[in-house]
């Protein structure tokens, strides 16, 4: 059986002597491993669509229960990103959440088209990487199921008081002398991080990067998002430990 579907190349791993084991992630068929025979070959038709961050036209043959690369042609290669450790260490980061959330023969385009605007805007530096980064894995969470729950508090019904937590268990906002809901870490919100919160949960996906945020609020933005990503799943993520050295590492070069 033959598929011609659109990928996104989330792993790679050489087998053999010139082949490759790839994990892509489809609109039409979920998260899928396919075997693209002499990709780690130079000259091989297909070895650049069978690199990690590629998007490609591809053609998948099915047989005996495994999928195998018959052709592909690059969509979006991602370049920039390639030429850039540390864009390149969070991109890394991106496929590695988008893996631990999807699953075979259970598609959800919504999750491919965030994974595919969040590397276009980072490849292209539309934003700054930190944001990019704080709204997908905050849109991640909501597209796992995991969306928080930010209109009040459960306890209260206060919805806008002068302070307010966010609990990373539970996912939900909490005034400080209520119960946070779930056990594990809450921490401090303020109001322009839960505005922008709740402009990511709801924005149309084209459009979740678009808004305004003081230094301070951007900065709490990436800590509480990669917290409750985190929390939410219940793992770490060797893409975003490596990340985290990079930026270190350049940091203290400046």
């Amino acid at each position: 059986m033959f598929l011609t579907t659109k990928a996104l190349v989330l792993r790679e791993v050489k087998y053999k002597e010139a082949d490759k084991i790839l994990t892509v992630l489809t609109a039409s068929d979920g998260k899928l491993t396919v075997k693209a025979r002499g990709a780690a070959r130079k000259g091989c038709k297909y070895g650049a669509a069978a690199q990690q961050l590629c998007y490609s036209d591809v053609t998948l043959f099915h047989n005996a229960g495994k999928w195998s690369l018959n052709e592909a042609e690059t969509v979006e290669q991602f370049l920039p990103l390639r030429s850039d450790l540390s864009l390149l260490a969070l991109g890394s980061y991106f496929a590695e959440l988008l893996e631990a959330v999807s699953d075979e023969d259970d598609p959800n385009p919504a999750l491919l088209q965030l994974g595919l605007n969040s590397l276009y805007a980072l490849s292209r530096g539309l934003y700054p990487p930190e944001r990019v980064k704080a709204v997908f894995e905050l849109r991640l969470t909501c597209l796992s199921g995991f969306q928080p729950q930010l209109a009040a508090c459960p306890a209260c019904g206060r919805a806008d008081a002068a302070e307010l937590r966010f609990s990373l268990g539970g996912g939900t906002i909490h005034c400080p002398g209520c119960p946070p809901g779930a056990p594990g870490r809450s921490v401090p919100i303020s109001p322009d991080t839960l505005a922008a919160m709740r402009y990511v949960v709801k924005a149309e996906p084209r459009r979740i990067f678009s808004f305004q945020l003081p230094p301070e609020a951007e900065r709490q933005l990436g800590e509480i998002a990669e917290g409750y990503v985190q929390a939410q799943l219940d793992r770490g993520f060797g893409a975003l430990d490596y990340w985290k050295n990079v930026q270190c590492a350049m940091s203290n070069v400046q």
